[in-house]
């Protein structure tokens, strides 16, 4: 397995993970896979990552800024997703510190992460990976009609 950059050409193979964690329930409050356009114009274009094996496509990551004010400019959400088929296998583990290393040479000092508290798999890979839980945010939004509760992770980097 490598990490490189997502391209576009990735696009096809990310949907399709993206697609897998939308179905869980417990991944994201998104309800559907934005087009390629929509997905590109809301993410940081660096660091964006994939996880290939071959020509296989296992998983991905990227940052999603979260504010356009300049005072947070390298604050950044992070997104981690691992096709079913290769969950539990270390894959976003290195999807994770990968992305947290490129982030740092991108200016980014603090990344966060939201997590739903029933996603544990989650909580674990971002407590390996240094963060740390900072709140517990109670019926931050809906999803099918139902308050769901997110847990908020970050790490700070040391660079900065």
């Amino acid at each position: 397995m490598f990490i490189t950059n997502l391209l576009p050409e990735h696009w096809e193979a990310v949907k399709t993970i993206y697609e897998e964690g939308i179905a869980t329930g417990n991944a994201t409050f998104q309800t559907a896979v934005p087009s390629w356009e929509e997905w590109d114009i809301s993410h940081s274009k660096q660091p964006r990552l994939v996880a290939m094996e071959e020509d296989t496509v296992l998983g991905w990551a990227a940052i999603t800024p979260v504010s356009g004010r300049c005072v947070y400019a390298g604050v950044g959400e992070v997104s981690v997703y691992v096709s079913a088929a290769a969950r539990g296998k270390g894959v976003g583990k290195q999807l994770l510190l990968a992305l947290t290393e490129e982030s740092e040479k991108q200016n980014f000092w603090t990344l966060q992460a939201g997590i739903f508290p029933e996603n544990t798999a989650s909580v674990h890979l971002h407590e390996q990976c240094g963060f740390r839980l900072v709140g517990h945010r109670e019926k931050i939004g809906k999803m099918k009609g139902v308050w769901r509760d997110t847990l908020l992770f970050e790490k700070r980097s040391t660079k900065f």
